[in-house]
């Protein structure tokens, strides 16, 4: 986790209250945060494509809108720490690829919407694709417990209203940043202080202090945070020609594809 503040210093990472961050101290940090005006990103899908099929797990839901998503993978997960992979693996074969016994690959990859209309093509994974390095089904499964938990304490881009006041939450992919900051399609991940700090500065951001390790989630976080913070007030980003109110309901959007 990484946080920028307002004018042009360079972001920080935000320390964990423990060795590392679980995801229910993420979701306790969140909450905290819901009267400070605060623009917050996750990296994960927030919800599952439901437009070109008529339903998120066709078959099984009958969910009409994302929150209703949430709310059932939550009854039905029981990992803990707010995780997604047992939900994932009881319907491997059915709705998740998890390898060659389940069919084939390409029976699985069905899109949302915004994933189509990034830069004309699909993302490289689908929530529906749970194995590879390349894999956000876990993740984002998992995301939407946390979203659920939430609860409305804080808004949540686009199936809320963005507030006058206080924190709001919104999806974003690290890729898009990493674009905005100069980087080329496949060598978007950061590795060293002169890198970053290279990042940064097409961002307009100060350079970074030292890290004790430069890996992709430390180097991600901190330039997602440094993109969310300049693009925060581009109006074209918060409403999309393509996102209608059933896209917005149904399966939300990515900050950052207008």
């Amino acid at each position: 986790m990484a946080a920028c503040e307002d004018g042009g210093g360079a972001p920080r990472l935000i320390a964990p209250p423990e060795r590392h961050w679980s995801r229910s101290a993420v979701l306790h940090w969140l909450i905290a945060q819901r009267g400070t005006p605060t623009l917050i990103g996750f990296d994960f899908s927030f919800s599952a494509p439901f437009v070109a099929r008529g339903a998120h797990l066709p078959g099984e839901t009958d969910t009409r809108s994302a929150r209703d998503l949430w709310a059932y993978v939550d009854a039905h997960s029981a990992d803990p720490d707010l995780g997604a992979a047992e939900f994932i693996a009881a319907r491997r074969g059915r709705h998740f690829y998890l390898g060659a016994a389940d069919g084939r690959k390409a029976d699985y990859l069905h899109w949302r919407a915004c994933e189509i209309a990034h830069d004309g093509t699909t993302k490289p994974s689908t929530v529906f694709d749970a194995i590879g390095a390349a894999q956000v089904a876990k993740a984002s499964f998992a995301g939407m417990r946390l979203l659920h938990r939430l609860d409305r304490q804080v808004p949540v881009w686009p199936f809320d209203r963005v507030p006058l006041s206080g924190a709001v939450v919104v999806e974003i992919y690290t890729a898009i940043a990493a674009r905005a900051a100069g980087l080329r399609k496949g060598r978007s991940k950061l590795r060293d202080a002169d890198a970053l700090d290279r990042a940064l500065a097409a961002l307009g951001c100060a350079p970074h202090a030292p890290l004790a390790r430069y890996d992709d989630h430390a180097t991600d976080a901190l330039l997602s945070a440094a993109w969310l913070r300049a693009n925060a007030s581009r109006a074209d980003l918060w409403s999309p020609p393509a996102l209608h109110p059933d896209i917005a309901r149904t399966e939300g959007w990515t900050f950052g594809i207008a």
